[in-house]
């Protein structure tokens, strides 16, 4: 295998740090990269580029990693992975980029070519995303980090304080938070249609699950034998190193409390993104689990409903209820009121689909209805999407979400999910997993950030102490 060439780390290194230092002004850069998609331009010079160290390169990152080189600015020069053999899913990018230097750890490929790194991606399952992000932002690497940010929210706080000490470029990868969508759901927010929401119904359907109710266990899986290739303790990370088994790698690790988020933490990045951020929701002061189907402190609930409560933050902004649901039955019906006369005589009532959200405004004279991802909004009844449709046009941002953090770390322009942003939302996820796991009322101060009367639940704030190897990182911000 070829050593990747890079050129003389100081000329490079040197131009990336002035460009961040310029403040986002950036104004003596070429044409070329402040004006058009360097795919135009496929032979930038080595000064003028972003070399990614690529953590995780199989799953999602068959995606991120063409998505953040689509453009030609950055280009992969080193891949970490646990396993470069048994997954089908990293040939897309080891067959892209063949001669990029390969490493099973992070440490080490920070370690040999820190030097040669700008950025780096980080796209691991959800227990081992704040490790490598926290060692790659202290070297003062910019990070793009898959959602969600954090499996816990202390490591969600921490990130969020890195941000801050090492002033580096950030992105949570909810892609959908750069978008038309998201254009058009702030539009809508300035023109007053977005106001005085008082409820929002959040809802997951059908089930992401690895196990059908019948295949469902009590306790943690059986070992099984494992992948020559796979080096299973650098993939659990900070976690205890449980026995190996196939339910928790390569996909369903989601559906433990060990490595993932469930449902909640797995879709609610891109179902409440929008309206969490633009309506200033902030942290809950209760999260009440109204129903846990099947539940356990090892596997996430086959189904969920839960209710988060949200104190009022101004004039326009009252004190919100958010009701999540996720599971196979979910079903979330829209009253006959929010329906359009149909040719028929009878009432055309929508049907809110599979997934989404709807808000509810004190008012009562018409919901407001959110997709997943980047899917733009819907105003019920119809007719009054008539009424606001300057309001509600939809206009395509200049960078999708990879484009807009490659940007930023050439120092033109600012990511839309930094940790500021994204942290936060992540922490509301912290806690639903909190109260999925105790099964308990919850009541929370999101000033002092602690639970209230639950020391149990505050010990789950910070999650399992680290393995001995892995807990300097918790100190690094």
């Amino acid at each position: 295998m070829k050593t990747p060439e890079t050129s003389p780390p100081s000329s490079r290194r040197g131009f990336v740090k002035q460009s961040v230092a310029a403040g986002f002004g950036f104004t003596f850069l070429p044409a070329y990269l402040t004006s058009a998609r360097a795919a135009d331009n496929p032979k930038l010079p080595p000064s003028r580029r972003i070399n990614l160290g690529c953590i995780g390169i199989g799953g999602r990152a068959g995606s991120v990693i063409p998505g953040l080189t689509a453009g030609g600015i950055a280009t992969p020069v080193a891949f970490t992975d646990v396993d470069f053999v048994t997954a089908k899913s990293l040939e897309k990018n080891l067959k892209a980029f063949p001669e990029v230097k390969r490493f099973h750890d992070f440490r080490e490929m920070l370690d040999k070519m820190g030097g040669d790194i700008d950025a780096v991606s980080v796209v691991t399952p959800d227990h081992t995303h704040f490790t490598a992000a926290i060692h790659a932002m202290a070297l003062g690497k910019h990070v793009y980090v898959e959602k969600p940010l954090t499996h816990t929210f202390e490591e969600a706080e921490i990130l969020m304080r890195a941000e801050k000490k090492f002033k580096v470029v950030t992105q949570m990868g909810n892609q959908g938070h750069t978008s038309a969508g998201a254009d058009q759901f702030k539009q809508m927010l300035a023109a007053g249609i977005v106001d005085d929401v008082v409820k929002i119904d959040a809802w997951k359907s059908p089930s992401l699950w690895f196990m059908t109710a019948s295949e469902r266990i009590q306790g943690y899986p059986p070992e099984e034998a494992k992948p020559e290739s796979l080096n299973w303790d650098l993939w659990c990370g900070p976690q205890e190193v449980k026995p190996f088994s196939k339910m928790y790698h390569p996909f369903n690790w989601r559906g433990f409390h060990l490595y993932g988020g469930g449902m909640f933490g797995d879709w609610g990045a891109h179902i409440i993104d929008f309206f969490h951020h633009h309506l200033k929701l902030g942290l809950p002061t209760r999260i009440t689990p109204l129903a846990l189907a099947d539940y356990n402190r090892v596997s996430y609930p086959l189904s969920s409903d839960i209710r988060f409560e949200f104190p009022e933050r101004g004039e326009k902004m009252p004190a919100v209820e958010l009701h999540w649901k996720a599971g196979g039955d979910t079903k979330i019906e829209i009253a006959e009121k929010y329906g359009d006369p149909g040719q028929d005589g009878k009432t055309f009532i929508p049907n809110p689909g599979a997934t989404g959200s709807l808000l509810h405004r004190k008012q009562g004279d018409y919901l407001v209805q959110r997709g997943s991802h980047d899917r733009h909004s819907l105003v019920y009844p119809r007719s009054k999407m008539v009424e606001f449709k300057d309001a509600m046009a939809l206009h395509p941002p200049k960078h999708n979400h990879f484009e807009s953090f490659v940007h930023a770390c050439m120092g033109n322009g600012a990511t839309e999910s930094p940790f500021s942003v994204s942290g936060v939302l992540t922490q509301v996820l912290n806690l639903g997993t909190i109260a999925e796991y105790l099964n308990v009322d919850l009541q929370f101060d999101p000033k002092t950030k602690r639970f209230i009367g639950n020391e149990e639940a505050n010990a789950r704030l910070a999650g399992p102490p680290p393995r001995t190897e892995w807990a300097d990182c918790y100190k690094l911000a």
